[in-house]
């Protein structure tokens, strides 16, 4: 929740500029609902995608407040994020919501990104790897192989967001390869390889190559840092150096 439309604006056209010559990996901003028409205005004639923070899961009807899945296609977005970590912190979304918001977007044509996370308290006492999983699998219950070809995930450790502290490289990659082979299990070896697996959580212009230099880390889910265009810009190129 950042930002006016005209700061938007200057920031996306600013990315789109900066970077433009990265032709080997995919760039999307995710702006507030506010600016997301004037945001796909100024991206849509470079290589820069635009998603959604949100959605609801009907097309239309009395739901005060809230954004349906076709008004995110009439803006130009093609990505959409679902089940956050704040989403689920403040906003007490259940897996049962993410799993019909991911359902909603598959079925109107967008990709949603579906966050996963554990919190400082559950991973204190050990419990990282059944948090996970247990979210990934009520995500995707009912999401055929196929429809995966179109959703990323993205693991976002909630007591990493915000808050200065970064999962350790290694860790990072640990965890991803869990959900990797969790998807193996749920689908196939082939879904799993294909399927793109984001890390998030204070992911800045000074770790990001760090982290997905990893064998199991395919992009990264920025937050603060994208307010910053050169500091994308930076986690960009190190995505773009991190698939040559």
């Amino acid at each position: 929740m950042n930002g006016t439309i005209e700061e938007a604006e200057q920031l996306s056209k600013k990315v789109a500029e900066l970077t433009a010559t990265y032709d080997n990996v995919e760039v999307v901003v995710i702006p507030v609902f506010t600016a997301l028409s004037k945001v796909y205005d100024m991206i849509k004639d470079t290589n820069v995608k635009l998603g959604a923070q949100n959605l609801f899961w009907e097309e239309k009807g009395a739901y005060t407040g809230e954004i349906s899945p076709t008004m995110l296609l009439d803006v130009g977005c093609e990505y959409v994020v679902v089940g956050h970590s704040e989403r689920r912190q403040y906003f007490h979304e259940t897996d049962q919501d993410v799993n019909t918001k991911v359902k909603a977007a598959l079925k109107y044509g967008l990709k949603p990104i579906m966050c996963v996370g554990e919190t400082l308290e559950q991973r204190e006492q050990d419990l990282t790897e059944q948090v996970v999983i247990g979210q990934l699998q009520a995500g995707l219950r009912d999401v055929s192989g196929e429809q995966l070809a179109n959703i990323v995930i993205a693991y976002e450790p909630v007591w990493a967001i915000g808050t200065g502290k970064t999962a350790t490289s290694e860790e990072a990659n640990r965890v991803i390869g869990i959900i990797r082979d969790t998807v193996a299990k749920l689908y196939d070896g082939k879904v799993a390889d294909a399927i793109r697996i984001q890390y998030g959580g204070s992911v800045k212009a000074n770790n990001a190559e760090e982290i997905m230099q990893q064998p199991e880390i395919d992009g990264c889910l920025v937050g603060g840092a994208s307010l910053d265009a050169t500091a994308f810009m930076t986690i960009v190129a190190a995505g773009a150096k991190s698939v040559c």
